[in-house]
């Protein structure tokens, strides 16, 4: 017997049951179907536990540190990584339940399995208990994220070579970690496990890590892995790895030539690529591009009529954040509601330092033909970073020349994916250097940050002394 509902919602992650909320809350009825756990990949493995473990390395490595603020005695030398391993485990099935929770309040069904489109208007799902289930619906979401990519010689086995599942999931700490790819999930990983002592080697095929970040702010990130112990192999790549009685060796071909690196465990982080495959897609004709991206417009419609997509699965950036925004669009479209613009999608890096950012970087802008003019304001300059002993860093403000509207902005230091947010919405509205200099910030707060970064780029910063400048004029 067929399940009947206005909108089938394939992908539980945070595009999925955010875009089920949402439609119920606009009045529509919805089945959300995942073929794994509810919340998806970044709930269950990757943005929710990871930041627990990230926390969790942190406390120890501070209270290592302690000593140089006063602290004699009582140091995190010792952790129970079993403890902490349930911790996250316990924390993120709390979470899970209680986005189911929030389903059901919203006129949303969840059901485990693996869905597939026989029709523009009717799908089947596999479900994980057994049996399969029709579902008849008007419209339909696709929001399957993506997936790990895999090199040749590296498939995941769980046991020696693992992906950012299966590291979150370890159930001891390595003595030795190899991560392969020095992008965003590789380097928070491999930081994590460097603060709890593991020997951390990166192996990074390009010439820099985060190599899509800018190098004064990645550079940073660089420094900080130093100061953990982690050793960092630019312009290398991993060939191959065999077991030596308990351990591993993997060999690496570098710029000074062939090394062989004795390792625990080797982490796999060279990418993601979308899931579309299997879904039926093109019985109903949806438009992939050629990396296997669902093709949507500015409503997130795909070129089947009735089918939308949101998230990893039409394209970059792999954001939950974007997926959830998305998410809300979608839903506002198929309820007939006013569309509104999607906005910057700001992005984090919980390294250490963070880095964050949100709209054009300098470059950027001046491809798209602008005059601009930055403000950089460092940590070491900031009473509260001084106080609380992190002044790695700095905050750095991009503006157009000519009206001073914030086009770019962003932190790498303490705390820089939670003080993102102002700089969020001052792109989002287009606020002044002036609007958020004359804004009044706490003090002593890491935020004040931006509103001197702002004051540097109008050329009188009040905590560091003036760069001199051509004075930035406004049009009248």
């Amino acid at each position: 017997m067929s399940i009947k509902t206005d909108v089938l919602i394939i992908g539980g992650g945070p595009g999925g049951y955010v875009a089920a909320i949402k439609l119920g809350q606009l009045g529509k009825r919805s089945v959300v179907v995942d073929r794994d756990k509810l919340g998806g990949e970044c709930l269950n493995y990757g943005c929710i536990p990871s930041k627990a473990l990230i926390a969790a390395a942190g406390t120890r490595y501070k209270s290592k540190k302690a000593k140089e603020a006063g602290f004699e005695d009582g140091q995190a030398t010792h952790i129970d990584w079993d403890k902490v391993v349930a911790w996250k485990d316990q924390m993120v099935g709390g979470v899970v339940k209680n986005v189911g929770v929030l389903l059901r309040g919203n006129r949303s069904e969840f059901i485990q399995g693996s869905a597939r489109f026989t029709s523009a208007h009717t799908a089947v799902v596999d479900k994980a208990d057994g049996g399969a289930q029709a579902v008849e619906f008007e419209q339909a979401i696709v929001a399957t994220g993506s997936a790990p990519i895999v090199i040749p010689g590296f498939e995941v086995d769980g046991v020696n070579v693992v992906g950012s599942k299966e590291a979150l999931d370890l159930q001891e700490v390595p003595e030795a970690l190899v991560v392969i790819g020095g992008g965003v999930i590789g380097l928070e990983i491999g930081t994590i496990f460097a603060k709890l002592g593991s020997k951390v080697t990166v192996v990074e095929f390009t010439d820099s890590l985060l190599p899509a970040i800018e190098r004064e702010m990645s550079s940073v990130v660089g420094r900080g892995l130093a100061k953990l112990g982690a050793e960092v192999l630019l312009r290398a790549k991993a060939k191959s790895w065999v077991k030596k009685g308990k351990r591993l060796e993997l060999t690496v071909e570098t710029p000074e030539g062939v090394k062989t690196i004795p390792c625990d465990k080797i982490l796999l982080a060279v990418g993601r690529a979308p899931r579309s495959r299997d879904l039926g897609l093109e019985k109903i004709g949806v438009e992939l591009d050629a990396r296997g991206h669902i093709v949507v417009d500015t409503e997130l419609l795909s070129s089947a009529a009735n089918i939308y997509a949101i998230g990893d699965v039409v394209g970059q950036p792999y954001l939950a954040h974007k997926a959830s925004r998305e998410a809300v669009l979608a839903a506002q479209s198929i309820a007939g509601k006013p569309l509104e613009p999607r906005g910057a999608v700001p992005w984090a890096v919980f390294t250490d330092p963070e880095i964050s950012w949100v709209g054009m970087t300098d470059a950027e802008a001046k491809e798209a033909g602008a005059a601009t003019v930055v403000g950089k304001f460092p940590f070491i300059a900031s009473g509260r970073a001084q106080a609380v002993r992190e002044t790695e860093g700095f905050c750095k403000v991009v503006a157009d020349k000519n009206n001073h509207r914030i086009l770019g902005a962003g932190f790498v230091g303490p705390n820089a994916s939670d003080l993102i947010g102002e700089a969020c919405l001052a792109v989002s509205v287009g606020v002044t250097l002036e609007q958020v200099a004359a804004t009044i910030h706490p003090h002593p707060t890491l935020n004040e940050a931006f509103a001197e970064a702002c004051e540097a780029a109008l050329g009188h910063p009040v905590h560091m002394l003036a760069v001199k400048r051509e004075a930035p004029k406004v049009a009248a």
